[in-house]
Formats: C-alpha cells, sequence, structure tokens
C-alpha cells in the first residue's frame, strides 16, 4: 500500500495548504483544514512521498535534493514494488497492481510515468526481459502482452485497430474464469517491442478518447502480460499473470458527480468503480470475520475482469495516489478509507505449473483444428502442449516480427516526415494522451475533416466532413474554416483565412486542440511541454474576457490573490470546454439548448456589504420554449456524462429516443433567481423613513430591474412617525418597543419580463433573526408591475444586538423569474411569530426562549403566546407612562424647591412677586420644551437629509466596486476618465453633504446657546 503526495495546478494555484504528513515510511497522517487539531493516522506497508524535496538531475529524473529529504522517486516505487512484482511471475505466481485514487493525484504518473521519470509499468517490463536474458538456457520464455480499455462499461481493445460496436464481450470459463473474447494478446521477446505496442496502444486511446468524446480520466486502463516458462528437461510449466490497473478517477459525486441530481443513477460512467468499492468492502468484512452472503464480482466488468486478482489467486498490490492539498482533503480522506478497507483482504495465492500430458496434446490439436492458425495468440497458453507450444510459439513471433517490420518502417516515415514537413500535434487533456497523433500539411493544399477522402482526417465533436483547409506554399501554411465550421487560432475564433505560426494553438471544433509545428526553419530549441491542454483554455479564456481580475480575485490594492476566486477561476476554465462539447452534443441531437457559463455571486455580497464565496454554475436555455435552468457545476458534469452516453448510441446509429424524464438534456422547469438589491437599514435604527428606487444586480453585476420601496417606521397602528420622532442615539430605542414597515411598491423594467411576456416574478426578504423567507404575490406578464406589499415588523423589546443590527446591516431583496408551469415561491407561516395586532415579530429570542421553555401542550401554545404578548405590550405601556411621570415628578419636585427657597427668603410683604414667578414658571418651561423640539425637529431634519445623501454616496461606492477595466487597450483611456469622473463625483457629494451637516449643526447649536442665554 502507498500514498504519493503530488500537487498539480489547480492546487498550486489556489494557494492551498498541505494537510499530509508522513513521519515514517508507513505512516501516513492527515489534518483537517476546518479543524487543525483533529487528524487521522492510517498505516500502510509503504508510504512514498513525492510532494517536494526533490530536483532534476542531468536526464530530467526527478532525486532527492538533499540527503535528508524524504522525497521518493520513480526508482524508489519499482525497488520496492515493481520487483516484488517480479519476483511473484518468476514462482508463478499471478500477481496485479492496482492505481487507485482522484484524478491528478498521480496514478498514471506512476504506473506509465512522464518523460525520462519511467513508471511501474515500463519498469517491470524492461527488468523482465532483463532477466531473462541472464537466466537458465534449458528453459522457454514466452511473453505476450494485451492492453485494454473500460469506458462506460465497454471494453476497447487498444492494440487493435477497428472497433467492435458495444465493445467486446467479456466471458466466462470453468477453469479460466472471465476473460475478453477476441482481446489481441501480441508476442513478444524485448523490451523495445512492448514500448512500440505501449505507443501503438496509447494513439488509439487517444483517438477513442477523441471520438467518443471521452476523458482519458474516466476510464479505466488494463495492461496484462502472460508469462509463461517452460522447462524443456521437466516436461514442466510455470505461468504467471501480471495485470497492471490504472483505475479511473475517484472523484466523489459532491465535488465532480451528481449530488441532487433527479438523474444520479442514470450515468454508467462510475459503475465500475462504485462496484469494485464494493467487492473490496464485502472481501474486508469476510476477512475480519463478518458474515457476507454475497460478493458482487458480476456487477460489472471490472469487478469480473479482476476476480481472481481481489479475492483470488493472486498477490495483489493497492497504490493509493493522493493529493496533499486541502481543498482536496474529502477526496482525499476518502482514498486513505479506500485503501485501509483494501488492506484487510487476504488472498491465497498459488504456483500455477503443470505437467505437459498426452491429454493436453489431443485437447490442444482439436482446438487448433477448430480456431486454425490465425487464432492460436489467442488461445489460453495453459493448454497448450511441448511440441505444439514450440510450434505455435515460433508461429506468433514470427508473425509478431512481420507485424514489427511494418510497424517500423511506419514509425520512421513518421519520424522522417516531423523533421522535415510542418504538422499539427494533438494536446489533450490527458499529458500521456498529448503529442501522440500528428497529422502533416503537406505541399499544396488538404482538407481536413472527417470524411475518409481528407488528407487530414479528423474526429471529434464539431468536426465537420470538410472542416477546414490547410494550404502549404512559398513556405506559409494557411487555414480556412469550411463555412460556419469552428476555428479557433491561439484563442481568437476566425472565419477567414490565417497564416499559421510556429507554436500557434489550434482549437477545431467544440474542443480538438493541435498545436501547430512549423517549417524547420522557423523551429528552435522551445519546451513544448508549455503548450499544454491548460494552457489553450487559458488562452480561449482570456480571448473570450475571462480572467481572474474579472472575478475580483485582488485584495483592494495590495495585489494578494484571493485563493478561492482562483479556485473559482480554475473551475471556469476547466468547465469551458466541456459546455462547448454539450452545446454541440445539443445541436447534433436536435436537443434545441444553450448552455452558458455564470458565476453566481460574481458581484453580490452579504447583509454587511462582504463579498459572497462564488462558484460557477451553467445556465441552460431552450431556444425554442425560453425555459431556463441553472445547473450547479456537479449536476451539469452528471449531465454531461448522461449526454455522452446518448450520444455515443446516436454514433453507432442506434435509436437515441429517450423518455422526457431520462433525458439529460431535460428538467422540469423551476424558479431562476434573476438579481438582488441592498437596502441599508440604517435610518430605522434613527426612526427615520427611507425611500429609494434600488437596482436588483444580476450574478454578472449588471442591471435587472430597479426596485421602489418604503421602509417606515411607526406606531403600533401603523401610523408613520414624524420628524419629531427621530433620535439622535440609537441607544434611546434600547429596551423600548420599535415598529416599523416595509413596504414593497413597484418592479421596474425587468428585464426577465422583458424578453418573454408569458414569465412572471416574485420577490423574496428576510429580516434580523426571521427563519423564514417573506415572498410577495407573484405577478405574471407586467414588465413594471405594481406590487404594493406593505408588512408591519415590531420588535417588542429592541436589544443591543438588533440596534447593532439596524446600523450595520441591509435588507437583502431576492428577485426570482417565474416560469410558466412551475411551482410559485412561499412562506411557511408556522414558523413566524405574530403580536395581537398581527405584527411579524422580530427580535424576538427572549420571547421564543420563554415559549419554548414554558411549552406544556400543542393545544395551549397559542393561548400562552397571546398572552404572553398582551403582557409584553401592557408592560412596555406601563413603561412608558412611568417614564413621563417620573420626568413630570422631578420638575414639580424642583419647582417646589426653588419656590419653598424663596419664601424663606422673603416676607409676606413679596408674596405678590412670588405668586408671579410661580405664575411664569410653567409658562418658561413650556417655551422652552417648545424650543427643545423645535431644534430637535431641525436636527433631525438635518440628520435626514445627511443620511439620504449618505445613501446616494454608498450606492456610487458599490458602483465603482463592481466597474472592471476594459480587456480592449483602446477602450482603456475612456474608462479612466469615466472612472475619474465617478470618484470626483463622489468625493464632491461627500465634501457637500459633510459641509451642510456641520453647518445645520452648528446652527442648530447657536441658536440652543442664545436661547438658553435669553431664559437665564
Amino acid at each position: 500500500m502507498k500514498g504519493i503526495p503530488l500537487v498539480g495546478e489547480r492546487e498550486k494555484n489556489s494557494g492551498s495548504k498541505c494537510v499530509i504528513s508522513m513521519h515514517s515510511r508507513t505512516t501516513t497522517i492527515i489534518q483537517d483544514p476546518k479543524n487543525p487539531e483533529h487528524t487521522k493516522t492510517f498505516i500502510f506497508d509503504l508510504a512514498y512521498w513525492s510532494h517536494n524535496g526533490f530536483q532534476k538531475d542531468k536526464d530530467g529524473v526527478f532525486i532527492s535534493a538533499d540527503p535528508s529529504s524524504k522525497f521518493a522517486g520513480q526508482r524508489d516505487v519499482f525497488h520496492d514494488l515493481g520487483r516484488g512484482i517480479l519476483d511473484s511471475a518468476w514462482h508463478g505466481y499471478n500477481a496485479t497492481l492496482l492505481a487507485y485514487g482522484q484524478t491528478g493525484s498521480g496514478k498514471s504518473y506512476s504506473m506509465i510515468g512522464f518523460g525520462a521519470n519511467k513508471g511501474i509499468i515500463p519498469n517491470v517490463c524492461e527488468e523482465l526481459f532483463r532477466a531473462i536474458e541472464s537466466r537458465d538456457k534449458n528453459r522457454e520464455y514466452q511473453v505476450t502482452f494485451s492492453m485494454l480499455e473500460i469506458y462506460n462499461e465497454q471494453v476497447r481493445d487498444l492494440l487493435s485497430r477497428t472497433k467492435k460496436p458495444g465493445g467486446l464481450k467479456v466471458r466466462e470459463d470453468q477453469q479460466l474464469g472471465f476473460y475478453v473474447d477476441g482481446l489481441r494478446s501480441v508476442p513478444c521477446d524485448n523490451y523495445a517491442q512492448i514500448e512500440r505496442l505501449m505507443e501503438q496502444g496509447t494513439k488509439i486511446r487517444t483517438t477513442a478518447s477523441t471520438t467518443m468524446n471521452a476523458s482519458s480520466s474516466r476510464s479505466h486502463m488494463v495492461i496484462t502480460i502472460q508469462f509463461k516458462q517452460v522447462f524443456l528437461d521437466r516436461a514442466l510449466t510455470k505461468q504467471s499473470s501480471i495485470n497492471l490497473v490504472d483505475l479511473a478517477g475517484s472523484e466523489r459525486q459532491k465535488s465532480s458527480g451528481s449530488e441532487g441530481d433527479r438523474l444520479r443513477e442514470g450515468s454508467r460512467v462510475n459503475l465500475s468503480l462504485t462496484n469494485l468499492g464494493n467487492v473490496i468492502s464485502a472481501l474486508a468484512d469476510a476477512a475480519v470475520g463478518k458474515k457476507v452472503l454475497h460478493i458482487p464480482y458480476r456487477a460489472s466488468v471490472l469487478t469480473k475482469l479482476l476476480q481472481s486478482a481481489l479475492g483470488g489467486n493472486s498477490r495483489t498490490t493497492l497504490i493509493a495516489a493522493i493529493s496533499p492539498a486541502d481543498i482536496c482533503y474529502e477526496e482525499t480522506l476518502s482514498t486513505l478509507r479506500y485503501a485501509e478497507r483494501a488492506k484487510k483482504i487476504r488472498n491465497k495465492a498459488v504456483v500455477n505449473t503443470s505437467t505437459l500430458v498426452r491429454e493436453s496434446r489431443a485437447e490442444n490439436s482439436k482446438l487448433l483444428l477448430e480456431c486454425g492458425n490465425s487464432r492460436i495468440a489467442e488461445l489460453p497458453a495453459c493448454l497448450l502442449t511441448e511440441p505444439t507450444a514450440q510450434l505455435s510459439w515460433a508461429h506468433q513471433l514470427e508473425q509478431a516480427r512481420r507485424e514489427w517490420q511494418q510497424h517500423y518502417v511506419a514509425i520512421a516515415q513518421e519520424r522522417r516526415l516531423g523533421r522535415t514537413v510542418p504538422h499539427l500535434l494533438n494536446v489533450n487533456e490527458d499529458p500521456q494522451l498529448t503529442g501522440v497523433l500528428k497529422h502533416f500539411i503537406q505541399a499544396g493544399s488538404c482538407d481536413a475533416g472527417q470524411a475518409a477522402s481528407n488528407a487530414i482526417i479528423l474526429q471529434g465533436l464539431g468536426i465537420s466532413d470538410k472542416h477546414a483547409s490547410f494550404t502549404n506554399s512559398d513556405g506559409k501554411v494557411m487555414v480556412t474554416p469550411h463555412g460556419k465550421c469552428k476555428v479557433i487560432v491561439n484563442g481568437v475564433p476566425i472565419t477567414t483565412k490565417t497564416k499559421l505560426r510556429h507554436l500557434d494553438r489550434i482549437i477545431l471544433g467544440s474542443n480538438s486542440a493541435y498545436l501547430y509545428i512549423g517549417f524547420p526553419s522557423e523551429r528552435g530549441s522551445e519546451d513544448l511541454s508549455r503548450f499544454d491542454y491548460d494552457f489553450f483554455q487559458l488562452e480561449r479564456a482570456a480571448a473570450e474576457g475571462v480572467s481572474v481580475d474579472k472575478l475580483g480575485a485582488l485584495h483592494g490594492g495590495d495585489a494578494k490573490v484571493d485563493p478561492s476566486v482562483l479556485a473559482v477561476f480554475q473551475d471556469y476554465v476547466k468547465l469551458m470546454p466541456l459546455v462547448a462539447e454539450a452545446n454541440q452534443m445539443s445541436e447534433e441531437l436536435g436537443k434545441g439548448l444553450k448552455m452558458e457559463l455564470k458565476v453566481k455571486n460574481l458581484a453580490s455580497s452579504d447583509s454587511r456589504g462582504y463579498d459572497l464565496q462564488k462558484e460557477v454554475t451553467v445556465k441552460v436555455t431552450n431556444r425554442q420554449t425560453h425555459q431556463v435552468w441553472i445547473w450547479s457545476k456537479a449536476k451539469f458534469i452528471n449531465r454531461k456524462f448522461l449526454m455522452e452516453e446518448l450520444y455515443q448510441r446516436f454514433l453507432d446509429g442506434e435509436d437515441s429516443h429517450v423518455a422526457q424524464e431520462d433525458d439529460p438534456f431535460w428538467d422540469p422547469v423551476e424558479v431562476i433567481h434573476l438579481g438582488s438589491a441592498h437596502i441599508w437599514l440604517q435610518s430605522l435604527a434613527y426612526c427615520m423613513k427611507f425611500e429609494d428606487q434600488v437596482e436588483f444586480l444580476n450574478c454578472d453585476g449588471l442591471e435587472e430591474a430597479v426596485l421602489h420601496i418604503h421602509m417606515v417606521p411607526c406606531s403600533p397602528t401603523g401610523q408613520a412617525c414624524g420628524e419629531e420622532d427621530v433620535v439622535i442615539d440609537p441607544l434611546e430605542l434600547l429596551g423600548k418597543r420599535m415598529d416599523f414597515q416595509i413596504h414593497i411598491v413597484q418592479c421596474l423594467g425587468t428585464k426577465w419580463l422583458k424578453e418573454d411576456a408569458e414569465r412572471g416574478i416574485q420577490m423574496g426578504y428576510r429580516i434580523y433573526d426571521l427563519t423564514n423567507t417573506l415572498y410577495t404575490k407573484p405577478v405574471w406578464k407586467i414588465v413594471n408591475p405594481q406590487i404594493e406589499e406593505t408588512v408591519q415588523f415590531t420588535a417588542l423589546n429592541a436589544s443591543q444586538e438588533f440596534l447593532n443590527y439596524l446600523q450595520t446591516n441591509a435588507l437583502i431583496v431576492d428577485l426570482w423569474g417565474l416560469q410558466e408551469g412551475c411551482a410559485e415561491l412561499s412562506c411557511s407561516q408556522p414558523d413566524i411569530i405574530v403580536t395581537g395586532e398581527g405584527h411579524i415579530m422580530v427580535d424576538s429570542k427572549k420571547i421564543s426562549t420563554v415559549i419554548d421553555t414554558g411549552q406544556t401542550t400543542s393545544n395551549q401554545t397559542p393561548e400562552l403566546h397571546l398572552k404572553l404578548v398582551k403582557l409584553e405590550e401592557e408592560r412596555e405601556l406601563l413603561r412608558n407612562i412611568n417614564r413621563v411621570l417620573r420626568e413630570e415628578n422631578v420638575f414639580l419636585k424642583e419647582s417646589i424647591e426653588k419656590t419653598g427657597s424663596s419664601q424663606q427668603a422673603h416676607k409676606a410683604s413679596n408674596t405678590l412677586k412670588i405668586n408671579g414667578m410661580t405664575e411664569q414658571l410653567p409658562a418658561a418651561r413650556n417655551q422652552m420644551c417648545t424650543q427643545e423640539a423645535s431644534y430637535d425637529r431641525e436636527f433631525a431634519k438635518a440628520l435626514k437629509v445627511f443620511y439620504q445623501s449618505m445613501n446616494v454616496a454608498r450606492g456610487q461606492f458599490l458602483k465603482l466596486r463592481h466597474y472592471k477595466p476594459p480587456e480592449d487597450d483602446q477602450m482603456l483611456r475612456p474608462f479612466v476618465h469615466q472612472q475619474s469622473h465617478m470618484l470626483k463625483d463622489f468625493g464632491d457629494l461627500l465634501e457637500s453633504s459633510l459641509w451642510k451637516l456641520k453647518n445645520d449643526v452648528a446652527l442648530i447649536v447657536k441658536k440652543k446657546r442664545e436661547c438658553l442665554l435669553h431664559v437665564e
């Protein structure tokens, strides 16, 4: 067992942290990124570290950077695992090596390798033939090689150029078990032949991947080496079957599959891996003594072929390839648990020996007569007797040599042309399949497309019979699209004849990518590896105006990259070609769908103004009915697998019609989120009315509609508060009853309704601690609908938290699009607490607690609740009355004290004067109170004007935040000019608002001082 921590470009670009550590060669520790103190430890037979601590030697091989490095290279892995496989084979045991893990974790790198860093498979084959050359000459060694791929439960022979519809069949033999009928097994007598076979298989796999539109990461590759030793002096044979299996990516449904999709069980792509997991779980349970009734080997093609390797006659090793990045934590943990279960399985391998007896000769003779010499290579090797085996093996080798001779001639010709003739080099998502196909552009003009008559025959989605023409003349190569066929050069679509330059990037059809290699005079010592699949897609994204900056990855002016936004950008780029392919399948199958990528929350923020987490979605529109769906990334990927299955049936000439409920291109109509509007609640904290028209911004940050809304502080009876009720400090409202109304007046200029007159809209919002969203009534077929809905809210005892919320948060109103046939949105009323007047209560945590702890029976709850609300209202009323009486009592007490002291100082002769002063006191008090109220009203007006100005300024600031510079350099100057004007207006508004507030407050203070001096 081994874990190979590798990290890819997506993890690096996302600023991921390492969550894997290996403190010994057997221990793997994983750390939960959300809870760093929480770790899990796994013990395996071997654990290898290849994440860092390495360097390249002069041959390009990765080696340890220094003696203290934990790095394990390909040779280390082969020394521990590959030699064990070879030892088993020499002793006559079957051996199997499985590579398991998520896409990009290093499975194929470990098995095949890349460049100078050869993987286990080539190292095992090379070492096997090296050992044969030095062994006993009294033995005959027979080595055969086969290579197959399992995709979507179909088996394809990667050493055969003819594709059988539906794939090769898996059959069962009483002695051999499950085997692939018709699979080509090629005799080899040196390692160079196996190298060529692997190249041939990779080329066929690449062509099949392009033709079937199937990602290699979703398929299993199985290489089988049959190794037979014939002991000529003892009439004895030993035979070993070496199975080397590169499994498909093990991505969990949540991150790349079908979570939440009604068709999640429809795709067969993951069937083999799912059943492999079931088999391993059942075998692991049996190994620890649990009762297992059935082991589901027959549930998939893969588990049938691996039956002996998993629970029978084989020595089996599992490589668990993992990523150390925190964003892959769930996948990595799942892989480690999978490997831990597999470790419990115990196989009983036996030496495969047989004697050469007369009965075997008779059986072989019968088989030879029935099958003929042409099928000798396909006969079970263990059934061959000595004379027939020698004859047939010599015959097979001779036939293979003739084929090799033809193959070598073709390879030599291709290499010669590659050095002298311009050509197209394929670029694949799988690095193992990149550079495998070469299309040469000979002198003159040649057509490219699917038709067999073309000089360059291309396969893939969106490739027409006559797709484009290439012209090679006068030292120049030109490409010309045919009609409306899609041709992209360096990320930009072309429609006319275009000159190609060395290392130009070309995309034909939906996503067939090629690197143009120019004339020898143009070439240098360039590193072609940098022009990988990601390079093509990033260039395409940039040409379409999609960049990290547009997604808002930079934090203000510090130029630091937001890792979460970078991860979204990587997802966007990854999905771009998939969406293009899905659109092409829709077009060819006549589904009439248009799919386009969107970034959810691209310009959205929460109620406090902070950016929301962004994620990539796919907007799906039916061109005919105008119905719209929004699919998550996971749902789209799952649907695309299902689309591929349907499209393959279409290509094979089968019936591609499916029932509507099984159609991956269809979904029931649903409500669509169109945008959000932010209305800041600060005015309510000062008992001030707010009225404005606010933009609904869609996911692109563009105006979708305009909301006309009022927020009005009011009395319990609904009467709007006046200017005299404005408070200077929100703390004056602490502990008091607050009532306010939210009045949604109208929705103006809704684009959703302009696009299709049969549609409708609804709006929804929540405030503070309400658990349910309140929705307006649905309105259909009106572009500027009058809503006119008012809801009154009540806080019986305003808390400090609620007042803070009003001062710092916004009310978010969501705009929803209704389509004909969809379910309208509604609010669950039972969870809403209302007052005796029928107003919705907010800031009700204390009351809710009382209700929760005081519940006796469900029948008593409404009665207790009403009593509680009534008592709260009465308490608030008594509190207000008590406050007024206390203030009056203080005033009267002061008046009496002043009157008493005056009477002691003056005698009866001054009685008239004292009476006069006593009569003037209430009048002076009334005059002062009137003037105080007047000053408060003026101050409230000044505050109101200031807050209205601040709301306008806030809106301008939000607009400035969401404006992005244009990609076109020619548009940059007007953009900068516009931005400078907006900044100037924004600054002028702030300055004038502050200046006016300062003058108003100074004037009020001056009047108040004059009044106090006059009274004194």
